[in-house]
């Protein structure tokens, strides 16, 4: 092993390792160098490791059902976070709001352990522009179903906050600070979790729940699920379900991923039409996230929900409705 071969490793090491902080730590580098291939950088990845092997902690801390129960709570009520907020707002900015519940916002869905704000909303625009193409840093079509699903986050390219997609919101400097130090927020939370089920053990016996519990079943094994959840409409969005409209890549409608993701499973609706704030055009199509979102602004928190274009009724029937083989 040549000496300098050995310089760049350690001096790669070191990177992954500050970037696991600080994470736009050596990201001119990597935007400077789009064209490298795509591969799992597995030092730059072991906090998403611990996630998935954290699920096994269950094991050794047992179960409660008020464990249990907070894990499923915690998954729809973070999942609300990703969709209505990393999604419909910072994304697309579906809908307005104050700039200190934007604040609010940011912090909701650093819980979820997605990364920052700005670098979801920056991601998700680049999927947007190029969606199926092959710039598409999550597509089934171009990389297969399981890069897409969780390979493509373990990429050395994909690292990297594109600043440039988010002129809007970079100029918010407290956003700036939760995406640069995006692993601040889910340790809090973490430790919270865990002080909070030392708590109701202690006050509350008759739970029956640790502070182990809490920590394994709220954070670990609720949190494991949501990213699943979510990389659903990554992968199986793109390849399973019908489509209403021809919006020249293969996203889907799926009632099913709906459930799963509070209404994100209209894939095909949002891809024809993203700037509205509501996925589910039809009644029949079961969008909670919006109906939160609509019971919110009548608190007077969030404003100006950008409703369903006219033109997204007169557009059915132009492509027959198929489903994936």
């Amino acid at each position: 092993m040549s000496e300098n071969f050995a310089i760049r490793r350690i001096r790669y090491a070191a990177t992954s390792l500050f970037q696991w902080i600080d994470a736009d730590y050596g990201a001119e580098d990597i935007l400077k160098h789009k064209d490298r291939p795509d591969r799992v950088e597995w030092i730059r990845t072991i906090p998403f490791l611990i996630l998935h092997l954290g699920c096994l902690g269950v094991l050794w801390v047992g179960w409660s059902w008020t464990a249990v129960l907070a894990a499923v709570a915690l998954y729809f009520i973070r999942m609300f976070a990703v969709t209505a907020f990393f999604h419909r707002y910072f994304s697309h900015r579906t809908f307005s709001t104050s700039r200190f519940m934007q604040f609010v916002f940011a912090v909701w869905g650093g819980c979820c352990v997605q990364r920052g704000a700005l670098w979801w909303a920056a991601t998700h625009r680049h999927h947007h522009q190029h969606s199926d193409e092959e710039d598409d840093k999550h597509s089934p079509r171009q990389h297969g179903f399981i890069w897409s699903h969780i390979g493509w986050i373990t990429s050395s390219k994909n690292f990297p906050t594109d600043y440039r997609r988010i002129k809007d919101l970079s100029r918010y400097p407290e956003l700036v600070f939760l995406n640069r130090f995006d692993i601040l927020v889910p340790v809090l939370f973490a430790t919270a979790l865990l002080f909070l089920g030392m708590a109701l053990k202690a006050w509350f016996p008759s739970l029956g729940v640790t502070g182990g519990q809490m920590l394994f079943w709220g954070f670990f094994v609720s949190t494991t699920f949501l990213f699943h959840g979510t990389a659903c409409i990554n992968s199986m969005a793109h390849v399973f379900g019908r489509k209403r409209y021809d919006t020249g890549d293969d996203s889907r409608n799926s009632f099913l991923l709906s459930l799963i993701t509070l209404g994100e499973g209209w894939h095909n609706n949002h891809h024809k039409y993203m700037g509205c704030v509501r996925q589910g055009f039809y009644w029949w199509e079961l969008d909670i996230t919006y109906y939160l979102l609509k019971a919110l602004s009548f608190t007077g928190l969030i404003w100006d929900l950008r409703p369903v274009p006219s033109a997204a009724y007169q557009d059915v029937g132009r492509l027959p409705s198929t489903r994936s083989t």
